[in-house]
This record gives C-alpha cells, sequence and structure tokens, in this order.
C-alpha cells in the first residue's frame, strides 16, 4: 500500500491488504514508524543473509538495495524522517556493520579503492535510496543501473 499511496496510505486499507483487522494491526504496529520498521528489518534480513555468502560484493548489496527501493520508496522517506527515533537507529547499524564487512572483503580482493570507506558506501546507498523514491516507476530500473555505474566507477580501485 505505501508503494502504491504513500506514506499517507490510510492504515486501515493496509490492514485489508494484508488480510487482518485494523485493530490486530495496531497491536503490532502502534504507528505507522513502527511498520515502517517491521518492513526495514525483514528488508535488512535479506541484506545481511546476502552480506553472509562468502562470494558477496559491494555491488550485488547495491543491486538488493536498489530492487528494495523500487518497491519502498515511501518505507525509505519515512525512515529518512524519523532517523533519529530510537526505533530507526538500530537499522542503520545493522546497514554500517554488513557494508564494513563487504567493504572489507572487496577491498581485499582488489575490487574497491582503499581510499573508500563505509561512509562513502552508505552516502551511496543513502543517494541511491533518495533518487529511485522520486523517479517516476517507470524510470527506476534505468536510473538504479546508472546509479550502479557511477558507484562502480567511483569505488573502483
Amino acid at each position: 500500500m505505501f508503494s502504491e499511496s504513500g506514506f499517507i496510505a490510510p492504515l486501515s486499507s493496509v490492514a485489508k491488504r494484508a488480510g487482518v483487522g485494523q485493530g490486530s494491526l495496531y497491536r503490532h504496529f502502534p504507528d505507522r514508524l513502527a511498520l515502517a520498521v517491521a518492513v526495514f528489518d525483514d528488508n535488512i534480513a535479506d541484506l545481511e543473509a546476502l552480506a553472509r555468502r562468502p562470494s558477496a560484493t559491494l555491488d550485488e548489496l547495491l543491486g538488493t538495495i536498489s530492487e528494495q527501493a523500487m518497491g519502498s520508496a515511501a518505507l525509505i522517506d519515512m525512515i529518512a524522517s524519523h532517523r533519529h527515533d530510537a526505533r530507526a537507529a538500530p537499522l542503520q547499524e545493522r546497514i554500517v556493520a554488513l557494508v564494513t564487512d563487504l567493504l572489507a572483503r572487496d577491498r581485499s580482493r582488489g575490487l574497491v579503492a582503499p581510499a573508500v570507506t563505509a561512509d562513502d558506501v552508505t552516502l551511496a546507498i543513502a543517494m541511491l535510496a533518495f533518487a529511485l523514491s522520486r523517479t517516476d516507476e517507470a524510470e527506476k530500473p534505468a536510473t538504479a543501473a546508472r546509479a550502479r555505474a557511477m558507484f562502480r566507477a567511483a569505488f573502483a580501485t
């Protein structure tokens, strides 16, 4: 619902689409941010699973994040606007941890320049997510591909 209607999607519509009563939704998710955190928690779990694969790369991470961002622009906006909320902070910490691990791995393989930092990669992720959240649906795949190509070039050895 959020990807279709944005952050202002009625939670009653979210509950209906999920096949649960509105009361059940509110018991589990007292507000929109709680729901967004739960969705992002699942997304980050997928990213962590990718990062655990020995062959995983930062480029694969950016690809997966692109796919996630194309379907959840409203959720990205919601989390970004509440980034200082204690419920959202652990999500950022998990992203930084997996970026740090993948960066070290890619650097040891000679895939990333020594000067690239985890902050550079997390900034690239934020830029990618923001750009995709502001791009028309039909243009999102091409925009994601261009952004990833730019990051590849910028991070290369």
